[in-house]
């Protein structure tokens, strides 16, 4: 029996446009203003320190800039870039700049889901406090009471099987109980490889099926049993 549903973010619950085409143009041109301003804060400057400590070289905050545009450029997962990503993110939500995209249907069956006793969870690239500004400024409302928990990068990489036996442990949860929604296939395999039960979502055209995880076009095809 399904006792908690952990879910992917892009492509799943939210549109993969609105990261691609919003969020990250956001934090790309409000980058720079951003360190220049506050790259004295410590929770600006941890996370400097340790793009320097990743570049293995001294850094500035023109150079850790630098390096920061390249790995948005490359699409880099790094948790220092999610985690300054999230900071510039906060400061557009509460601008009323930004808000985030959910699904008609995602609000809808997160609820039916946790009314059905289900715990709820995401697991997503982008830091533990980006998720928590898409859903708790999203186009539904906020969404943050539907959740038990967040996991990011910090947890490990969505591609590697250890990163959902490191999930498991913390829900404190066989694989058998435990259902992931994804539309990456790559990330379902390495699910299923950890003993949890998988889910594709295949919302959009460019998602690349793998027809080897039960398929679902939105929640409403999402079978829990």
């Amino acid at each position: 029996m399904i006792k908690a549903i952990v879910t992917d973010i892009e492509g799943t619950t939210s549109s993969i446009d609105f990261v691609h085409q919003s969020l990250f143009p956001y934090a790309r041109a409000k980058l720079r203003p951003f360190l220049r301003a506050y790259a004295n804060r410590p929770e600006v400057a941890a996370q400097l320190h340790e793009t320097a400590r990743l570049e293995g070289r001294q850094l500035t905050w023109e150079d850790a800039a630098d390096v920061l545009e390249r790995w948005i450029d490359e699409d880099r997962k790094l948790t220092p870039l999610k985690t300054l990503q999230g900071m510039i993110w906060a400061v557009g939500y509460s601008d009323g700049e930004l808000k985030g995209h959910v699904y008609p249907d995602t609000p809808v069956y997160l609820q039916l889901w946790q009314s059905q006793g289900k715990r709820l969870y995401i697991y997503s690239s982008g830091s533990v406090e980006a998720q928590q500004l898409i859903f708790g400024h999203s186009d539904a409302g906020d969404l943050t009471p539907l959740f038990s928990g967040y996991f990011d990068t910090r947890i490990g990489a969505k591609r590697e099987e250890a990163s959902y036996r490191a999930i498991l442990d913390e829900l404190a949860l066989p694989g058998e109980a435990v259902l992931f929604l994804s539309d990456i296939g790559e990330e379902l395999d390495a699910a299923r490889s950890a003993g949890l039960h998988t889910c594709q979502l295949l919302r959009d055209a460019r998602a690349r099926p793998f027809p080897q995880h039960p398929q679902a076009r939105d929640f409403s095809e999402v079978k829990l049993s």
